[in-house]
């Protein structure tokens, strides 16, 4: 059997093809990523370095997003690491990473649960990894943050808004 015999046409059914741009379906996808602010510290070297004690270890996130052009957004994810062992600060990591999307055709109520729940899960894999980097340039053993669930994190802030809100509108009745 030839392979020409095998192959099939489209049918009536198959929607044709529309030009880039032409189509109307909801599209988001990530355009460019980056640092934007990077800063470490280490204020106690070289004392730090000859005290043998685990550093505790604070971590803070941020989440930003603002439309930048007319289809473009950017997500930036704030990290700040901030290492003391006993009364000496180790180490700082003051990180802002971000993210340009581009996004067509989503509905307003599905874009900020997008920028601020599935972009920073995007963008956090670099950014951990731009830490790690930073502590370890620094002198120190390479810090590896923990994986964060950003989609939870977005649906218990929007949960706990709405019940203030909810609370609220209750105490004005």
């Amino acid at each position: 059997m030839d392979d020409q015999d095998t192959a099939t046409t489209p049918d009536a059914t198959t929607e044709p093809t529309l030009a880039n741009g032409a189509d109307n379906l909801p599209a988001i996808g990530m355009i460019s990523q980056y640092v934007k602010d990077l800063s470490f510290e280490s204020p106690s070297a070289p004392a730090i370095f000859q005290a043998p004690v685990q550093p505790n270890i604070e971590v803070e996130f941020g989440i930003a997003a603002t439309q930048v052009g007319e289809e473009v957004h950017e997500v930036t994810l704030k990290i700040e690491v901030r290492a003391k062992a006993e009364e000496q600060t180790a180490f700082i990591v003051d990180l802002t990473y971000a993210g340009l999307f581009g996004v067509r055709n989503v509905p307003e109520d599905q874009l900020q649960p997008f920028m601020l729940g599935e972009a920073p899960r995007l963008l956090f894999p670099f950014a951990r990894r731009v830490v790690a980097d930073a502590v370890r340039d620094g002198g120190f053993q390479p810090l590896m943050l923990d994986p964060i669930d950003f989609g939870s994190l977005y649906m218990q802030q929007l949960e706990a808004k709405q019940a203030a809100e909810a609370e609220g509108a209750a105490g004005n009745a």
